[in-house]
């Protein structure tokens, strides 16, 4: 029997006792490895077992693609019943935890593996299906997702500065279909920037896309994240994130092109 069958037979077994195991690797691992162990088990009997996958997206800079976990969130999204959670930082990874204690189906929580700070303004919080508004405003929302959530408010600074007034919010929980309270806050704004830290195709952007499509809300979108296939070199965290457009200077660009007259000025 192969290791990834046991893994799979012995947090089932435990889940089937009342137990709520938690499995814990590194994203890419975690994430695909088991995945059909993880589908025909917890999914399928809808079990309270926890996937931790440990730095997500280019949290394992150096080490190349074959340890950037890029599709971790879209692949645990495609199962209906899976609690799909993406912190934006500590303080909401542990209030995401206490939030999903209760659940009786499965979850997979993707965190970080860097030490990054707080956000003040979000002060930890997180409710399932519900957007956390971590900076006000009014011409344009950053729509984000995990600890890329910093960087959309260094643009949303940037772009305060060229009098285009940009609000953040954090989506820490990617769920299966939008969550009314998703749809509100997109309806709530003209302009919309999804980001994320993985592929835009099934993520976070297409969860926004399908809500503005489903739902005939009339913001525009653009949605910042992988959208090419591997790249040939590597490098730093920041350095990835940069070559994909998710750097600060990048997403305050994306919204900058739809104030050309402020730009003038």
């Amino acid at each position: 029997m192969s290791p990834s069958k046991i893994c799979s037979e012995s947090r089932r077994g435990l889940a089937l006792e009342g137990y709520t195991p938690f499995v814990y690797s590194i994203a890419t691992f975690s994430s695909m490895r088991c995945y059909e162990q993880f589908r025909n088990g917890p999914v399928l009997h809808r079990l309270p077992v926890r996937v931790i996958g440990m730095g997500g997206g280019f949290s394992y800079g150096h080490a190349g693609p074959t340890h950037h976990a890029l599709e971790d969130l879209v692949i645990a999204r495609a199962q209906p019943g899976v609690a799909v959670i993406a912190p934006a930082d500590n303080a909401q990874t542990r209030q995401a935890l206490y939030a999903v204690a209760q659940l009786r189906g499965p979850a997979y929580f993707r965190i970080d593996k860097a030490k990054v700070p707080d956000i003040a303004a979000l002060g930890g919080r997180f409710s399932l299906d519900r957007p956390e508004l971590v900076r006000p405003g009014k011409d344009v929302l950053y729509l984000t997702t995990g600890s890329v959530t910093h960087n959309a408010l260094k643009a949303a600074e940037q772009l305060q500065r060229q009098g285009i007034s940009a609000a953040v919010a954090v989506q820490a929980h990617l769920s299966f279909t939008a969550s009314p309270a998703l749809c509100r806050m997109l309806e709530s704004y003209p302009r919309v920037v999804t980001v994320e830290e993985g592929t835009t195709s099934g993520g976070l952007g297409s969860l926004a896309a399908e809500a503005i499509a489903q739902h005939g809300l009339s913001c525009r979108l653009s949605m910042q994240g992988v959208k090419v296939s591997f790249l040939k070199e590597t490098g730093s965290t920041e350095y990835l994130r940069g070559r994909h457009g998710l750097d600060p200077a990048s997403l305050a660009a994306v919204a900058e092109q739809w104030f050309p007259q402020r730009q003038a000025a």
